[in-house]
């Protein structure tokens, strides 16, 4: 059964254990506090949702993914008002990274400063290879990358290139962007949000209770000091191993036979 839920900015559809989230802000999908007021509704929808195993994130404009928060929202703001908005969206992205949901971010257009937070808040990145450019330019506009774009940039592509990206505003191509692993696979343009979603629809039909531990040892684990992260990663073992996915798994294994994964 689909079910989908529409509002200004945003629609939610439900499919099959695969969410789709489809951004229509405007054009370029240049945000406001609406916006993101919106996606954290979602987020938490999708959250409370057992029968939702992966999400895939995407724009219903041709050109672009986003644009990045609204220019002149921002220049009307005061100070104040922008600290707390950036807070909000820091926020709302660190629910993505502590869900058990596998979130993808289907890039087919251009995907630039909180555009491209978006995509690194999500698990994976995966870009049409005429999708346009990607980067974070915040630093033309004198001021930084401030709802995790520094941190999570360097944390995927590494320190020194995180900051040689933030200090010079450059903006890469799909293929320049997959050589540093800033995104994770790059589709023929057309074929980019099917490829996608088979994807996700093939996490959601897996043995998705290992799938969602698996994320958090990961996510959660990168936080952490490494043995301090082994013992974390051996105690969500201990779950699996107890958990009817993990019986059915051997079972299939031994007996030849495909798993019917019950995700519990």
């Amino acid at each position: 059964m689909t079910t989908a839920l529409e509002t200004k900015s945003l629609t939610l559809v439900k499919k099959d254990g695969v969410a789709e989230v489809h951004i229509h802000v405007n054009k370029t999908n240049a945000y406001d506090l609406d916006y993101y007021k919106e996606l954290n509704a979602a987020i938490d929808n999708i959250r409370f949702d057992s029968d939702i195993k992966a999400v895939v994130l995407m724009s219903d404009m041709p050109r672009f993914f986003s644009a990045g928060a609204n220019i002149n929202f921002l220049k009307a703001a005061d100070p104040k008002f922008k600290t707390q908005f950036c807070l909000f969206c820091n926020e709302t992205l660190d629910k993505i990274a502590r869900s058990p949901q596998i979130w993808i971010a289907c890039l087919e257009g251009h995907t630039v400063g909180g555009g491209l937070e978006m995509a690194l808040a999500c698990d994976l990145r995966f870009m049409g290879d005429q999708a346009g450019k990607i980067g974070l330019p915040e630093i033309t506009l004198g001021v930084l990358a401030g709802t995790g774009g520094t941190q999570r940039l360097a944390r995927q592509v590494g320190h020194s290139k995180a900051l040689d990206l933030n200090l010079t505003g450059e903006t890469l191509s799909p293929q320049e962007a997959l050589d540093i692993k800033l995104v994770d696979r790059v589709f023929p343009q057309e074929e980019t949000r099917a490829k996608t979603l088979e994807y996700a629809q093939k996490i959601a039909s897996s043995a998705t209770y290992a799938a969602s531990n698996i994320k958090l040892s990961i996510m959660n684990g990168k936080e952490m000091p490494l043995n301090v992260a082994i013992r974390y990663e051996g105690e969500l073992q201990n779950l699996l191993f107890r958990s009817q996915d993990a019986q059915e798994g051997l079972s299939a294994f031994i007996e030849k036979r495909e798993a019917n994964w019950s995700g519990n």
